[in-house]
Parts: structure tokens; sequence; C-alpha cells
């Protein structure tokens, strides 16, 4: 896969040296509307479609769509139709597509919009963020946008050129948004409630995060076909590089909110590794439309079954605290829970009280939020909890408590102020067009960038060190 960034980036070489003089230039916006045309390039995964879900005052209807013909650019099309069709709040987007080998060239010698769009096979996608920004063009991507190390090279350098351009390049952290993690952060900041982030060891992190996934689900309503690539570890990533991702930024914005990182100071590893995930031919078949494996599985087929590197687990300390992040791929969920989606658990430790996420068994496959107090005196620590949620009312009303133990309470949180994982595409569109709108991403979330696909490309270079 070495092969492909490199082929990108000499391939548009010789296009961006015609294309200085634009990009010299940063285009100011002022939320005017339609002044945001988005360029969705080489679309392959379902995230870019979920984009466009809404439509933006600020974002024209107009959508340039550039892409290698296929079966990924179809579904594309086929996903945004649906919301243009639906009965309730339809959107009204007009996708202009141009299909061919040359569909970046295209893409950057047409100039037609000032937002590329990146959601599909992540082994290009580095590639494809340093054309657009040397290009001149600002970049939203789904993540993650490196895999391994020497992506990651290119990410931080490219990092670095978009902010002297003024060129805002921004990852989709849809999960920030996502209640229960947002009310966890809240609380866990809230010292009188909280106290002070516990250090945790190696063995007993500070903070575990755990995300638990499926290949094969229903989004928006409907089956979720995979692309075949999505298969292939080089050119989707392994796990701990992919779903990671979103556990990595989560623990940065609990341990370092919007705070500069350091990586080479601030993060330290404790250890790192990986697991597959077995499918066998009827379930690959189910989940990819397909009759056989493509020849670029073979190399992960054992005893007629794929292999899929999709499972990983990091231990690691940033900024003193000791964390554990890992995901687990399932091809599909138990019998009998298969719409519960993808689940998340997570726990912090503080000096007064732990604040943790859980969605097992008993609670339904349902995210719930609880508070466990540490101290003696319960009453008053409830006091001081009830007292936390009235402080954040206006921002989170209608919260409220109920006891789920001795000494631990639920925080039972009304459907009114949730949102769904579709929604939450349209939280961070709403952040990223204010980022435009400002004319920076701020420098806080620069570091955190880099330290998060530092943290992923680095966990994965010793998990596979430490399965030699």
């Amino acid at each position: 896969m070495k092969k492909i960034v490199l082929m990108i980036t000499v391939g548009v070489a010789a296009l961006m040296a015609s294309c200085g003089e634009r990009a010299a230039k940063s285009q100011n916006f002022d939320g005017s509307k339609g002044e945001v045309t988005l360029l969705t390039l080489d679309p392959g995964h379902f995230h870019a479609a979920l984009v466009q879900m809404y439509m933006y005052d600020q974002v024209s209807p107009e959508v340039y769509v550039y892409a290698p013909e296929g079966d990924d650019v179809k579904m594309h099309l086929d996903r945004v139709a649906i919301y243009n069709n639906r009965e309730q709040n339809p959107t009204s987007w007009q996708e202009n597509l141009y299909t061919g080998d040359d569909f970046l060239e295209k893409m950057l010698s047409e100039n037609k919009g000032n937002v590329v769009v990146l959601a599909g096979n992540n082994g290009k996608k580095t590639a494809y963020v340093k054309a657009a920004v040397d290009a001149g063009l600002n970049v939203l991507s789904d993540k993650p946008m490196a895999i391994d190390a020497e992506r990651f090279a290119m990410l931080e350098q490219t990092l670095d050129d978009a902010a002297a351009k003024g060129v805002m390049v921004y990852d989709i952290m849809t999960e920030r948004s996502e209640i229960h993690n947002e009310l966890q952060r809240v609380l866990v900041a809230m010292p009188d409630l909280f106290g002070q982030m516990q250090q945790g060891t190696p063995d007993e992190p500070a903070i575990t995060k755990e995300s638990v996934h499926h290949f094969f689900k229903y989004v928006s309503g409907q089956p979720l076909r995979r692309p075949e690539w999505y298969f292939d570890v080089e050119q989707q990533g392994e796990g701990i590089v992919d779903v990671t991702t979103h556990l990595v930024d989560l623990v940065q914005c609990t341990v370092m909110p919007e705070q500069e990182i350091d990586y080479k100071r601030d993060i330290e590893f404790s250890s790192a590794k990986r697991w597959a995930t077995k499918i066998p031919l009827d379930k690959y078949q189910l989940v990819s439309g397909k009759e056989c494996y493509p020849d670029f599985l073979q190399k992960d087929i054992v005893n007629d079954t794929l292999n899929v590197y999709s499972n990983g687990e990091l231990n690691y300390k940033l900024n003193g605290v000791n964390c554990r992040v890992s995901v687990v791929w399932n091809f599909m969920a138990e019998v009998g829970t298969e719409g519960t989606g993808d689940t998340h658990y997570s726990t912090v430790k503080g000096s007064k009280a732990d604040v943790m996420i859980r969605q097992g068994a008993e609670q339904g496959y349902k995210p719930m939020l609880y508070v466990a107090c540490k101290g003696d005196d319960v009453a008053a620590f409830e006091n001081v909890l009830r007292a936390s949620l009235s402080a954040i009312a206006d921002k989170y009303p209608g919260l409220d408590i109920k006891p789920s133990g001795e000494k631990e309470w639920q925080v039972v949180i009304p459907a009114t102020i949730a949102k769904s994982h579709e929604q939450r595409f349209s939280s961070v569109m709403e952040v990223y067009l204010n980022h435009l709108k400002s004319g920076e991403i701020p420098a806080w979330e620069r570091s955190q960038m880099k330290a998060k696909y530092y943290t992923t490309t680095k966990a994965v270079e010793l998990a596979r060190q430490s399965a030699k």
C-alpha cells in the first residue's frame, strides 16, 4: 500500500505545480448562503452520504462527486437519493457525477468547489488530504486520516501546511456529541462531584473505553452493504487505527480538554495487541453481496476463512493518566439484539467518584450513564450530584437520577436531548462551518489531531511487533 500513497502523491505533483497560484490563496467565508460547495471524492463509506443527511444554508445544494466507476459511488448516490426522496424533511441535493481513472486530477483541475468530503478507502485517504491541501482546498474527512506510521508522517506535515495556508482540515468526530459521552466529560470536569482525575496503573487504568461493532448492521433502516476493500486491513486499516480513533479522541477531550498536546512529551505507551475476526464465506457473501473472496484478500484466508485484524487494545499514558482503549468487531449482534447497533463502554475514575457508561444486556443494549460515590457519606454525595445536574440544566434540561446500587446512581437522560448517530454528523458539520467562518482550526484541535493519529498508528506498530 506504500505504492498507492506514492502513486497518488506523485500522480498529481505536476498538476499541483499548475495550481500553485490558487493554492497560495485561501477563501474567506462569512456564513453567506451557499458559499460552501462540496466536492465528494471517491466515496466508499456510508459516512460520505451522512454528511448530506440535512441541508445547510451555508452549503450549496450543488455537489460535485469525483470517483472511479463501480459499486462504491453507486451506493453513495443511492443513499443521497434516499434523503432527497424521504417523506419527512427531504433534502434537495443536486449530485453532479464525474467517473474515470483521472477523477482526482479532474476534481483539482475543474475547481468547482471549496470543501472536499472524504469517507472511503483509508489507505488512500492521507494522500487525498495532501492533494486537496496542496491545491488550496478545505477538507472534511471521515476517520481515520492515517492508518500507519508513514501516512501519519505525511498527515502531520499536511496539517502544518494547511495551517500555514489558512486551509481548514477537520476530521469527523461524531462521538464527541453523543449525549452520554458529552455528559461524562461534563461531570468529570466538576471537581466538587468528581474530585481529581486518578492516574491509575497499566493494569488498573484510570480511563477505560471499549467499543463493540458489527460488520453486518442496519443504517437508516437499511441493511449496510460493505465494500470488499473494507475487509482488507491494508486499505481499511486495522481496528486499532480505525474505530479507536473515536475512543482516543474522547480520552484526549477528557484528560486535556481544549488543550494543546505534545505527543512526543505527553504520550507514553505500555502495551498494544491485536487479534482477528473470522468471517466464513457465507457471512462474507451476506455483507458484501459478492460470491467469493477477491484476490487481494487471499493473503488473509486461513482454512477457507477470512481473518480480519479488526480487534485491538492499547494501553498508554496521556499526561500521566493511564488509559486503556480497545475495539472489538463481531460479525453481527447476537440473536434477539440485532437492532442494538454498536456499543460503547467507558469508565473515568476520580478521587470522589467514578463516571461510567454501560451498554450491556442489563441496559437493554442501550447506553446508560452512571455515577458511583467513593466516599462514605452517600446522602451528602447524592445532594452534590443533584446540585451538579441542576447547574447544567439550562444546557441539558430534564436530567434526573435514580439509584442503581448501594453507592451508585443512573443519570436519567431524556430522549429529547439525545442525538442519533446520523444526527451527530450534522453537529460536526455545524462545528466545521463555524471554523470556516472563523478562518482557522484552533491550535489545540490541530495538536490533538496529530496526537490522536500518532497514538493509533504507533499502537498498531507496537501490536504487530508484539505478535512476532
